[in-house]
């Protein structure tokens, strides 16, 4: 344990894990989806995949090992038992740091599918990473203006495509699809920007989801539903390597997808869209209270 070493050391430190972590395992990981790209089998590639994912859960693995050496968490969890490894899920929750991808995974690996992020197209870039997210097959999304669509037309839907081509190569594993509902980590400015109707929340971005639903369809178990609280106050990246994170509240609930929602097309029907969105509009309000609850139970420190 190091916590009784300087901040700035422990951050040190954890970041040289974090990079010597990856770089370990992103060999293996290129190997065998060089594999995956010379043997276009479905039996051999169901196989190599499983082998992929074992490999992402294990830098996963040595990720929490140096988060619990650098400082150890007081976790607060509940609704862990709403999942397990055998069945495919969309998942969601709140964005309020780069963190919040390290507490995710440290709480759910290997005890539900491997999560696969939406990413924005430019992340493909990020040295190293960029290769595995892309090995593993994470979903890279572009992301067009209204104004850029109203000017060229034609690369409406181009997400939706992105989304289903995705999709149809999870048919085969069971896989847990995971979409920061609000698109970007909360900030007050971008609160105050948006006007947004949530006291913790900025608004929700219902398409990404939608796509999914219409792609995987009856394939998805249920939504899960993840919230995320921070007492210590909205942590940046160099506080979780520096050991600054005392305390991480997370609840996950399991919610059905509702029937009417499967078979339809997000794009092309305004009725159904309209209810998505009041649909999803009403899971954010709920974590909205949610959010007020914790943050009374367990009051941000100053």
């Amino acid at each position: 344990m190091l916590s009784f070493l300087p901040a700035p050391l422990r951050g040190t430190l954890a970041a040289l894990l974090l990079a010597l972590n990856t770089l370990f395992w992103c060999w293996p990981l290129f190997a065998l989806s060089l594999l995956k790209l010379l043997f276009p089998i479905p039996s051999i590639q169901r196989s190599l995949r499983f082998g992929m994912h074992w490999i992402a859960e294990s830098w996963i693995a040595m990720n929490s090992f140096w988060m619990d050496l650098v400082r150890p968490i007081r976790w607060d969890v509940q609704g862990l038992d709403q999942v397990d490894m055998h069945h495919s899920y969309l998942v969601t929750s709140n964005h309020q740091s780069w963190a919040d991808i390290l507490v995710l995974q440290y709480q759910l690996n290997r005890r539900m599918p491997f999560l696969k992020f939406f990413l924005k197209q430019e992340l493909i870039w990020v040295p190293v990473i960029g290769l595995c997210w892309w090995a593993l097959e994470f979903p890279f999304m572009k992301r067009f203006s209204k104004e850029y669509l109203a000017k060229y037309p034609e690369k409406r839907g181009e997400d939706l495509a992105t989304t289903r081509k995705a999709c149809e190569r999870y048919r085969t594993n069971p896989v847990s699809v995971f979409n920061f509902l609000e698109g970007t980590r909360f900030t007050e400015d971008k609160h105050t920007e948006q006007a947004s109707p949530y006291r913790y929340l900025l608004k929700p971005r219902a398409g990404g989801i939608a796509f999914v639903i219409d792609a995987m369809g009856e394939q998805l178990t249920a939504l899960i539903n993840i919230t995320i609280h921070y007492p210590d106050g909205r942590p940046s990246f160099w506080d979780l390597l520096a050991g600054n994170i005392h305390q991480v509240v997370v609840r996950l609930q399991a919610q059905p997808i509702p029937a009417e929602f499967l078979r339809r097309n997000y794009d092309q029907d305004e009725s159904y869209r309209l209810a998505f969105q009041q649909w999803v509009n009403g899971l954010w309000s709920e974590k909205d209270r949610q959010l007020e609850q914790l943050h009374q139970q367990f009051p941000v420190q100053p």
